[in-house]
């Protein structure tokens, strides 16, 4: 039987800088950002593997089908409690040579580790969604299968606007808050 804890207080996943350039050169971007934003001891399991690109994948990379992409599923914890699952995909013509492909990216992560490689960051988009979890999912993050998760999907595109990743992530939706700021005009 699994313990289900109830968290203390939910993370707030602020939208505003959290990828931006000054962000990863002081290698607090992302979920970093959101430790430091909300005060919790980050950590993560991290694996790393190449398979063929399915046609979701596919689409998204504006690569064929069956290329071959790098994956980077992580498993993160905040204060060791499992709190997302994602996993990225990147073109592996992008990564082959990169510490992209080791468990380790270093200080800012794939995103620099792009940008060092050329390939200079336009934009991100993000679909968020809502569901139960599967099996897999509800026990890696400790959570009943009747409690629901959020799904973020995020597409990073180049300045070229051609698509440099895929990023599937699930976040346990009684865990986090999403907040996005953006102007009037």
């Amino acid at each position: 039987m699994v313990d289900f804890v109830e968290p203390a207080s939910n993370i707030q996943r602020s939208s505003q800088a959290r990828l931006s350039r000054a962000a990863r050169a002081e290698n607090r971007a992302a979920f970093l950002a959101d430790a430091g934003a909300n005060g919790f001891v980050p950590s993560a399991s991290v694996e790393v593997r190449f398979e063929q690109a399915d046609a979701r994948v596919a689409e998204h990379l504006a690569i064929a089908e069956g290329a071959e992409v790098t994956v980077r599923e992580r498993v993160l914890r905040a204060d060791g409690q499992a709190v997302q699952l994602s996993v990225s995909r990147l073109s592996r013509e992008l990564t082959r040579g990169t510490a992209i492909e080791d468990v380790e990216t270093g200080p800012g992560g794939t995103y620099a580790r792009l940008e060092e490689a050329g390939h200079r960051l336009g934009s991100f988009v993000e679909q968020v969604g809502a569901r139960l979890p599967n099996p897999a999912e509800a026990a890696l993050l400790h959570l009943s299968e009747a409690t629901p998760v959020l799904t973020v999907t995020r597409v990073a595109h180049g300045e070229d606007g051609s698509p440099l990743e895929i990023n599937d992530m699930v976040l346990a939706a009684d865990r986090y808050q999403l907040s996005y700021a953006w102007p009037a005009d």
